[in-house]
This record gives structure tokens, C-alpha cells and sequence, in this order.
């Protein structure tokens, strides 16, 4: 939200007041508060007219320091407000003296000077990370007489932005608006599905807008030396989390707004659906997953996308009784082949379903303020919408799904959850507008919670696509309706990086693409992308996903990367350990791995996935793609050539190809099966270890499905070849190759 016109004056109607300096300060055990008047106190009559801001600094956790800005402080607290974990007992060091306070957290201090006009700055060991100066902070009054605060942070040469949720515009946001407002926008627009009002710098530090509400940000868009966020009301605040490398800003990040749940191993093979508007039944499905074994197509997760329930029922969780006249039996069935069972849902009520009445009856469904139910007829005719800060409502709810559990299935995919009014009143009396961006945490933490109640933690796991900050607690989530193009795959990975930036540890995306039927190109170019993702799932909309409705070599390239990719669970697995232990996602932006490679700061047609591996997708017909390899020795996974880093490379590929390179000195574990994912990931497993020299060592951890350490294998190059110890665990079949 921009408040100027150009850098001088104001736009019409606008008022702004800042501090202008610290009057005084009161210093705390572990804070401190300053009171900032908006203009210079020279004589006792300057007290009098004008605002006083209490600005005060704290410490929620080590290396992290929060700033809460209030101009009037008698306002109801407002809710719901995010769920973060605090830590009252790390060290925190206060410090007073004539010109300066001072509060240190870890290696993060913030210096506030109290001898001029108002300046804050961040610090860490290198140095000044950002900082608010004259003007950035400001009380803004609007022509209609609405109040908004805002903070400016220093934006330094060269200084790059990431995050803000799953965005579909360039990686980096500098020069971006962006309104974090959660809207069922597809994934060709500036709307997002998941807004996250946190970002993260390559100066080695990130930035978290404490509230689910509508926040503007203004990355060097209004001062394009200052990133602005604003929000309406009395109250700011904002948490600062050092670093110094990405990894460390989105370790302490999700070590407060929450790490990414431990997903199954069976969630990391694939899926295939029935498509949404597609016709299907029982025999259907039958026929596409007889059609999957007889080509040799390992499958791991049937779903059942909407229609699964009669139409203009949505949602009463019955399945259509012409279509699947015996869901058990078929459950049962597909459970049989070794299969797991995904059935779409949402947490709208339409008018026809059974439920309707029963929850109007009982106050489950969201009302207005003259008590009546919330109701439209986009999407489902008379829907209503589950009111979840009703607790009534939530077990409800999670009651119906708990018969769908006791049939068999195994996982939902928590649609929708975006298009939440304001215009309401809710059983809790929370705030409408901030309700709108926090509706899919309750909705999606509801459905996780009960998976995880049945299956234990670690084998829980949704098909997520509405989410805030916080959100990656639930996983997994997808990237939403997306054009079957070569420009949709484009911005689908794009959204998916700039939601790993923002603490997702996993993401997947619809293969091929969800709307319109992509041509037979396009889908073989998107089955690499899938499958090279951390999960992968076959679905369109009006169409089938099953490889076979393109053409021959569809299969052969789908059971290529299906196998790939199981084969590497070894590694896969241990990549998503890492991301639920550390919150650092399984794909991950160049710039995340690589920080201090200038040449990947813009880079978002590549990524890797985990710390080894690199992956180029192919964003074209004709088989052309251009990609960057850092500095070192990297050898091409698919057909072992290998190429020296730090430069740009321009290579043509067939289908059944892409650019897949392993960095220098990695060791990847494959495994010995690769027609599903759940195995004995060390049995047997191949130990490649790419151009070590010598004296190199590593230690290798192979993985146990659960999380648990099956063995750890150590390395090294002695007189050119490698020796292997294991050191912890067992691991009695194993190779070690050396390419």
C-alpha cells in the first residue's frame, strides 16, 4: 500500500507522523522501551498535541529480537494471532548508556540511538544487517480518517528479498507489491494462495510481520532503498531472525512459527488422480490403476478428486452411490495392491448436503451479524462455511471424516479454504480480517491432527492448498490450479521456490498441469519437474493424467522418473528428515544453497533438491535449456558426463532427459528397489560418491522409514580408493562406487 506521491510529498488526503527521537527509554531484564514523540521535545509545551510511540525491543528466542510499535494502546486484543513458540530462558543482554541501548540475542543485537533522531539498527558479527531511519517509521491517517502503521527496513546495494508465501512472479520481490491476503487466484496472477508475511534477505537475515491480518509490503517499491510493510490499526510488530546463512534465518524462523511435520515415505511416491471434472467410477479406477501395473508405472496413492460425493452435495462426505456403489469393497481393493487412499474435501457445507441442517441446527456454520447463516452460491449452491473457532464445530466435522478413516482412507486433500468474508461474525468473536488469512491453519491443522491421531505422527499427511505463516506444520501442499503450459510449469516452480523460502520444507504441483489438457510435449517435459519434486501427483481438470492418454513415450518417460525417484529415497528421505529437524525445505532455491554465488541471487528456472543434486527442468518443445552451474566439478546424473561450474551451459534434451547434475564431493545413496518407496533404504544400497580427492571424508546416515538412523557409513579416499566403516547401526550389503 503506497502512502506517497513520489519521494517528496504525500498522496492526496494523507497525513503521516513519525518519531523523531527517543525521549526516554525504560531497560528491562530482557527488553527495553523506548517513547518516541513525533516531534522534538525542545520545551514543555512540545508535550502537549501529538503522539507518543512506545517502541519496544525484545527477545522471543536466540538470535531473534521482536519490535512492537504502539500508538494507542487501549484497544481489545485482537485474535486469533499466530501460534509462535517463545523461549523465556535463553540469554538475552540489555545495555543502557547516553547514546545507545542495546539488546543482544545470540549473535543478533538491535542498537537504538537515543541522542538524535530516531535510529534503530540490526546488527550482527559481520556488521550492520538493516535498519529503521528517519521516516520509516510512520502513523498514517488516511482521507476516510483510517490509521495505519508501517516500518520501512534499509534495503542495501545489491540486496535481494525472497519469500511472502507461494508467489508466482520472479523469485527475488524487490520492485514487488505485494498484499499478503490469501485469495483462490490461480497461479498466472499477483494473488496467492498461501500468503506468508515473512521474508528473508541475502544480507543474511529475515523478517517475520507478527500478524495474520492484511499486511502490505512495499519491497523497494515506494522507497527503493527501504522494503515497507504496513498494516491498519494501532499496533506493529515484527520479528527479526539472524542468520548468517539462509539456513540459519529459516532454522530460527520455523523454530518459532513451527518446523514441517515428518511426512510419510509412502506420500513421496506417486500419485495419480481421477482428475476433477473428469467422468469416473469405480471401473475407472480400476482401469487406471490395472493400466499403471500393466506398464510397469509403480504407484503409491490412488486420490479421488470431488466428484467421489454427488454433485451439489458438497461436502457431506458420502460417495455417490451410483459411481461407488460399494466404497468399502473398493477401498479395501485398492489397499490390496498396496496402495493408499486420497479423497478430496473442503470445508464448505453446501445447501443440499445432509449436513447443512444439522449444522445450521447445532451453530457449526460461520454466521453474520444478525445471527444468519453465511451463504453463496459461487463453487456450491447455499454453501455455508464450517466455523472452526467453534470447538463443537471442529470435532463435528473431524467426526465425518473419521468414518472416511474407519473405511480406509488414508489421507485428504484439504482444498479451498481462501475465499473466507469478512462480513461475519464468528462463535469466537475473532476479528473478520484477520480471520481470513488464519481460516486455512484451523482448517488444515483440524484434518492433520486427527490423520495423526489414527496413523501416529509421521505418517500423516494432507494435500494442502490455502495456507499462512505457520502453515508448513501441516504438510504437504500443492500449488494449486495452474495452466497445462509451458509459462504455467514455469511459474508453478516459481511458486514453489518462493514458498521454501518461506519455511515450507515440502511442495508439489499438479503434472502437466490442471487446467485444459496439456499436449503431449508439455506433459513430458512436466514429468521430470514432478517426479524431481519432493512429491509428485498425476491430476488435471476436465481431462486424465494417466500417461497413456498421451502417447507411448509418456509412459516410458513417467516409469523413467518414477523409478528415478525411487531409487533415490535413500536420499530423499534423509533430505526430508532434514527439513522437519531444521525447517531447510527439500527443494531449495539456488540462492538458498548457494549464498555467496552472486550469479544464482535471480536464478528460478533451476533448483536443487536437497544439497546434492541440481535440477533444470525443461521449459520447452523443442528440448532447449539453459542453466548455471556453480563453481566445482558436477557430473550429470543421467548419463555420468561431467561439467566445470561457474558458468552458463545451453544444452538440448530429449523427453526422456533433462540437465540433473550431482555436485562434486556428494555422496548419494541409491537404493536396490525402485517399484515403491517404502523398503529397507540400506539394504543393499549403492554409495556414489562423485570426484572425491584424496584424504576426503564423509559421513553418510542412511535412514530408516520413521525417521530413525538405520546406519552410519564413513568414508574416505585413501591412495585413490574408498574405504567404508560403519560407525553406528548396521548396514551389511552395501557398494561404494567413486565416478
Amino acid at each position: 500500500m503506497k502512502f506517497t506521491d513520489g519521494y517528496w510529498q504525500l498522496r492526496p488526503g494523507v497525513t503521516r507522523l513519525s518519531p523523531a527521537g527517543v525521549e526516554s527509554v525504560e531497560a528491562g531484564e530482557r527488553s527495553v522501551t523506548a517513547f518516541a514523540p513525533a516531534r522534538r521535545i525542545d520545551r514543555r509545551g512540545d508535550t502537549l498535541n501529538q503522539p507518543l510511540f512506545t517502541i519496544t525491543l525484545d527477545a522471543p528466542a536466540e538470535g531473534v529480537i521482536g519490535v512492537r510499535i504502539v500508538h494507542h494502546a487501549g484497544g481489545v486484543p485482537a485474535r486469533p494471532a499466530f501460534e509462535l513458540e517463545t523461549d523465556d530462558l535463553h540469554p538475552v543482554k540489555v545495555e543502557v548508556d547516553d547514546t545507545t541501548a542495546r539488546l543482544t540475542s545470540g549473535d543478533l543485537t538491535a542498537v537504538l540511538r537515543l541522542d538524535g533522531p530516531w535510529d534503530l539498527r540490526f546488527e550482527d558479527g559481520r556488521g550492520e544487517l538493516t535498519g529503521s531511519g528517519a521516516r520509516s517509521v510512520g502513523l498514517i491517517t488516511d482521507s476516510e480518517g483510517r490509521q495505519y502503521l508501517h516500518e520501512q527496513l534499509s534495503l542495501g546495494v545489491g540486496e535481494s528479498i525472497y519469500g511472502l508465501g507461494e508467489r508466482f512472479g520472479p523469485l527475488v520481490k524487490n520492485g514487488q507489491v505485494v498484499d499478503i491476503w490469501n485469495a483462490d487466484g490461480g497461479t498466472s496472477s499477483e494473488q496467492a494462495y498461501k500468503n506468508v508475511p515473512f521474508f528473508s534477505s541475502s544480507r543474511g537475515y529475515g523478517v517475520l510481520v507478527d500478524t495474520p491480518a492484511h499486511v502490505s509490503f512495499e519491497v523497494g517499491s515506494e522507497v527503493v532503498s527501504r522494503n515497507q510493510f504496513s498494516v491498519e490499526g494501532q499496533e506493529l510488530r515484527y520479528l527479526v531472525f539472524a542468520g548468517p546463512t539462509p539456513k540459519d534465518v529459516l532454522r530460527r524462523y520455523t523454530g518459532v512459527s513451527g518446523r514441517p511435520a515428518r511426512v510419510p515415505a509412502w506420500s513421496m511416491g506417486l500419485w495419480l488422480s481421477t482428475s476433477f471434472t473428469t467422468d469416473y467410477n469405480e471401473p475407472t479406477v480400476a482401469s487406471f490403476v490395472d493400466g499403471m501395473a500393466e506398464r510397469d508405472l509403480p504407484l503409491s496413492v490412488f486420490h479421488f478428486d470431488c466428484f467421489w460425493m454427488r454433485q451439489f452435495h458438497w461436502c457431506d462426505f458420502v460417495w455417490d452411490p451410483i459411481a461407488f456403489p460399494d466404497p468399502a469393497g473398493m477401498v479395501r481393493r485398492l489397499k490390496e495392491r498396496g496402495l493408499r487412499v486420497s479423497l478430496w474435501i473442503n470445508p464448505y457445507i453446501a445447501q443440499r448436503s445432509v449436513l447443512f441442517e444439522e449444522g445450521r441446527k447445532h451453530g457449526y456454520l460461520l454466521k453474520r451479524a444478525d445471527g444468519s447463516v453465511w451463504q453463496w452460491d459461487k463453487w456450491q449452491a447455499g454453501m455455508a462455511i464450517v466455523d472452526f473457532t467453534n470447538p463443537a464445530a471442529t470435532a463435528w466435522y473431524r467426526s465425518k471424516l473419521q468414518s472416511l478413516i474407519d473405511l480406509g482412507v488414508d489421507c485428504f486433500k484439504t482444498d479451498f479454504g481462501e475465499r473466507i468474508p469478512t462480513d461475519v461474525s464468528w462463535y469466537d468473536g475473532s476479528d473478520p480480517e484477520r480471520m481470513h488469512n488464519y481460516y486455512p491453519h484451523l482448517y488444515n491443522e483440524a484434518v492433520f491432527d486427527l490423520l495423526r491421531e489414527n496413523r501416529g505422527d509421521g505418517d500423516a499427511v494432507l494435500f494442502a492448498r490455502s495456507a499462512t505463516a505457520g502453515g508448513q506444520q501441516f504438510p504437504v501442499h500443492w500449488g494449486g490450479d495452474c495452466e497445462s503450459t509451458f509459462e504455467a510449469m514455469a511459474e508453478s516452480l516459481r511458486g514453489g521456490l518462493s514458498l521454501a523460502s518461506s519455511g515450507f520444507g515440502y511442495w508439489s504441483h499438479d503434472i502437466g498441469g490442471f487446467e485444459g489438457t496439456p499436449d503431449a510435449a508439455v506433459f513430458k517435459r512436466w514429468v521430470p519437474f514432478g517426479l524431481l519434486s519432493s512429491h509428485s501427483r498425476l491430476h488435471g481438470s476436465g481431462s486424465y493424467r494417466v500417461p497413456w492418454a498421451f502417447d507411448d513415450e509418456a509412459v516410458a518417460v513417467l516409469r523413467s522418473f518414477t523409478k528415478l525417484k525411487l531409487s533415490l529415497m535413500p536420499y530423499l528421505a534423509d533430505v526430508a528428515e532434514q527439513a522437519h529437524l531444521t525447517g531447510t525445505p527439500m527443494m531449495r532455491p539456488m540462492a538458498l544453497e548457494f549464498p555467496d554465488d552472486p550469479a544464482v541471487s535471480h536464478l528460478d528456472r533451476q533448483y536443487m533438491l536437497g544439497p546434492d543434486i541440481l535440477v533444470a527442468p525443461v521449459l520447452s518443445a523443442d528440448g532447449a535449456v539453459t542453466f548455471y552451474l556453480p563453481e566445482g566439478r558436477w557430473t550429470s546424473l543421467l548419463d555420468g558426463k561431467q561439467l566445470s561450474g561457474g558458468r552458463w551451459f545451453t544444452q538440448q534434451h530429449g523427453f526422456d532427459t533433462l540437465p540433473v547434475y550431482v555436485r562434486e564431493g556428494a555422496v548419494l545413496p541409491v537404493g536396490a528397489v525402485d517399484d515403491r518407496p517404502e523398503y529397507d533404504w540400506a539394504d543393499g544400497v549403492e554409495l556414489r560418491w562423485f570426484r572425491p580427492t584424496e584424504g576426503d571424508a564423509r559421513r553418510i546416515r542412511l535412514p530408516r522409514p520413521g525417521g530413525e538412523t538405520a546406519a552410519v557409513i564413513e568414508l574416505t579416499l585413501t591412495d585413490g580408493q574408498p574405504v567404508a566403516a560403519v560407525v553406528e547401526g548396521n548396514c551389511d550389503h552395501f557398494t561404494v562406487t567413486v565416478s
